[in-house]
């Protein structure tokens, strides 16, 4: 059963006709529609320009075995994010290992800890790993902690690579062609997030976000594509994520007799939500919306039975069913409770890895230049490390689409298109995925 969403959102509208599936249930997904004509002006956006790096012969090559460090949360305001992005790395250095390593050598992960931007501890990462010879860096999580050590990542010929950091403050900054991301610019959740809103008969919203790159960047997203559908935005507030309280704030939202509420941020959302509760514009009184950085299994338990019951959230995924690759990451993690971003972070691992296969090199630059043809650009479809490398070693170009689904790359090194997975919370520890949008990337 499937009912047509409409995306009125000038950002959206003509780019691609998109499906949401009615049906609740994890293994529910919904196709794209056919691809908008030729003529039309908001095509997907083109792969990188910059030609490959020619492939060194092995005497030339200084660095012949492969070195990436994990920059994702341990600790902080996005640690419950942290332990699918770790397994997700894990599995792959596994299993590209068991696969004959890279360029003939083991692959060396080290795990490091980012934690968020009220600490140092990124750029003591990050150093650590700069020293131990990193020619990868993968992470961060947040786009406000990618932010801190970018130009200095960057700027030692390092790549960097995110599976999760969604603000579109990243597409265009200046980083020389070494920061990539697997995860798409919130451009599109907050057009995705704003589309089901109206589909849902919402007309007035109010929308609340943490005060740092991820959170204005998605609120303005959200309200943008909103009003242009037809909505009206009640309240548009920023908010300091180390506030001792939230009341002034949600007294404001209040105030404006929203029909729902768009709650944008990481672990403060609990104090936010509790706060909201309080003042009758919770869950019970109105619908409210969660995105990414807060939708989580564990983080709401302690809330009165049901609280969190109807609450909608969404968050980028994969085109495939992930019900299986969740599985295996458990048996590499066997405490998890969340798998957000888990199968960005293990893709992100493999694509580098192939990237370097095909570069000739375990070269920050050379891996770099050589991931939008490892990705795409017309090459035989492969899936898994093994296949991909055979048909590498075998002279063969490749397109590794992950598990996620195909990785292609736009001009800025973001994916071309992506996934939205629209879930809706059974209880205050447990969500249902009731469908999913596939669609272009637009551009900030």
């Amino acid at each position: 059963m499937k009912r047509t969403m409409v995306i009125k959102s000038a950002a959206v509208l003509g780019v691609v006709s998109l499906g949401l599936a009615a049906c609740g249930g994890s293994s529910t997904s919904t196709e794209p529609s056919a691809a908008p004509a030729a003529s039309e002006a908001a095509a997907a956006p083109e792969a990188p320009a910059a030609e490959p790096a020619a492939e060194p012969a092995a005497t030339d090559c200084k660095n012949p075995t492969l070195i990436t460090a994990t920059l994702l949360p341990a600790t902080g305001s996005l640690a419950f994010l942290g332990p699918p992005e770790f397994a997700g790395v894990k599995m792959a250095v596994d299993e590209i290992n068991a696969a004959g390593g890279v360029l003939g050598a083991p692959m060396v992960n080290i795990d490091g800890d980012s934690g968020d931007t009220s600490t140092d501890i990124a750029s003591q990462t990050t150093d650590a790993a700069l020293s131990q010879g990193a020619q990868v860096i993968i992470g961060a999580a947040s786009s406000g902690v990618s932010l801190t050590v970018i130009d200095k990542i960057t700027s030692q010929g390092v790549l960097m690579i995110s599976p999760a950091n969604t603000s579109p403050a990243l597409t265009t900054y200046e980083d020389s062609g070494l920061y990539w991301r697997v995860a798409p610019s919130d451009v599109l959740q907050g057009a995705i997030l704003a589309s089901t809103a109206i589909d849902s008969g919402i007309t007035k919203a109010a929308v609340i976000a943490r005060q740092d790159s991820y959170g204005e960047g998605l609120e303005k997203a959200f309200a943008k594509n909103f009003t242009e559908a037809g909505g009206t935005v009640t309240s548009e507030l920023l908010y300091d994520p180390e506030a001792v309280t939230f009341d002034a704030e949600v007294a404001e939202i209040k105030a404006g007799a929203p029909e729902a509420v768009v709650v944008i941020g990481f672990e403060e959302s609990v104090k936010l939500l509790q706060e909201m509760i309080k003042q009758g514009v919770g869950p019970a009184d109105q619908q409210v919306y969660l995105v990414d950085g807060n939708i989580s299994t564990e983080a709401y338990k302690e809330f009165p039975k049901n609280t969190m019951k109807g609450v909608i959230a969404t968050v980028p995924s994969g085109e495939a069913d992930l019900t299986a690759f969740n599985e295996r990451l458990l048996a590499v993690d066997p405490a998890l409770t969340d798998y957000t971003y888990g199968s960005q972070s293990y893709d992100a691992a493999v694509l580098v890895a192939l990237a370097a296969n095909v570069a000739g090199c375990a070269d920050g630059t050379a891996i770099a230049a050589a991931l939008a043809d490892t990705a795409g650009n017309g090459g035989e479809a492969c899936t898994t490390y093994a296949d991909c490398l055979a048909l590498i070693q075998a002279g063969t170009d490749i397109d590794f689409n992950g598990v996620t689904g195909p990785l292609d790359f736009n001009q800025y090194g973001d994916p071309a298109s992506a996934t939205i997975s629209i879930n809706q919370y059974t209880s205050n520890g447990a969500f249902e995925e009731i469908g999913k949008v596939t669609a272009v990337v637009p551009l900030p």
